[in-house]
């Protein structure tokens, strides 16, 4: 799911296009950030559907055997449809949250149907799939396994349908990490022999407070941008503003957002969230670089009593 760190990312990314854009409307910008937020939960819901088609492929496959002439020694070990009945995807099938957003993000692999092909092929070659094949446990327990590899062996280490992937989803590379945690997530909550009682992952922990902090953090840093941005110079007299990347800019004038306005998130958590974007999103040395700008202004506003924190979030 989207922990805290992915939602800063994706308000770092909606603040760098705001940057960039002679759109200064705050609006569209708070529309962009949540689209890209459900944005996540879309390709999440398109591959639970990739594995849902790549299980009904068996029944091409099957009819295809049964209609030639002289099937191979291969086709022979390939004749049974039973992962169209995999119980892990029978229980998804009868999941409604399931199947009402698939309805809403209108997933449909038709548009590239060699990619259900291709992944059936793969997991054809494997010796998994003759392991599972001839096993007899059709628990929910035991007949997940199958679906894992598929998930884990065959979509995240071909590159054709990385690329793929990545194609439709803008921001696969990024938020492929969070895909990751949620199937984890589907496969631990679909334990049940009874399909109602499983669950889909959740997005967040807890949306509507995930939702008033993202908005927030972003209308904040976009608010005091100005005010925050002097800060900042005061403290890099030095350095030629063009040498000091955006994302830099905009990553120190989050942190300095969430010093000064949002009173229940820790200072050490704040500053070390930061450096940590730094190091995934900007230059070697960024780390660096605004920990010790950051340090600098952490004092000057500790010293105006500008930073209030309450419960765990004192600076003490």
């Amino acid at each position: 799911m989207l922990n805290r760190r992915h939602l800063r990312v994706k308000v770092m990314q909606t603040l760098y296009a705001y940057s960039l854009s002679e759109d200064k409307n705050i609006v569209n910008f708070e529309k962009s950030l949540l689209k890209s937020v459900e944005e996540v939960d879309e390709m999440y819901i398109w591959t639970l559907n990739l594995l849902d088609e790549v299980a009904e492929y068996v029944l091409i496959d099957v009819e295809g055997i049964a209609n030639k002439w002289i099937p191979s020694d291969k086709d022979k070990n390939f004749t049974s449809t039973k992962l169209n009945s995999n119980t892990f995807i029978d229980s998804l099938r009868q999941n409604r949250e399931y199947l009402e957003k698939v309805k809403r993000y209108k997933v449909d692999w038709n548009y590239d149907p060699e990619i259900v092909r291709s992944i059936y092929s793969q997991l054809k070659d494997s010796e998994a799939y003759l392991e599972y094949l001839n096993l007899e446990d059709r628990s929910i327990s035991a007949e997940k396994d199958i679906i894992k590899y598929i998930f884990k062996k065959i979509i995240l280490k071909s590159p054709d349908i990385e690329q793929a992937l990545d194609e439709r989803f803008i921001n696969w590379q990024v938020d492929k990490e969070v895909l990751q945690a949620m199937i984890a997530k589907t496969f631990k909550n679909f334990s049940s022999e009874v399909p109602a009682k499983n669950k889909l992952a959740d997005l967040t922990p807890s949306w509507i407070e995930d939702k008033d902090f993202i908005i927030d953090l972003l209308k904040l840093t976009i608010k005091y941008g100005d005010e925050y941005q002097d800060l900042i110079a005061a403290k890099t007299k030095n350095w030629e503003s063009d040498r000091i990347a955006l994302v830099d800019n905009l990553l120190m004038r989050m942190a300095i957002t969430e010093l000064i306005n949002f009173p229940t998130i820790p200072v050490k958590v704040t500053i070390n969230e930061y450096i940590e974007l730094s190091k995934s999103f900007s230059t070697l040395k960024s780390s660096t670089f605004i920990n010790g700008i950051l340090d600098k202004i952490l004092a000057d506003l500790t010293s105006q009593r500008r930073i209030k924190k309450e419960g765990r979030g004192l600076i003490a």
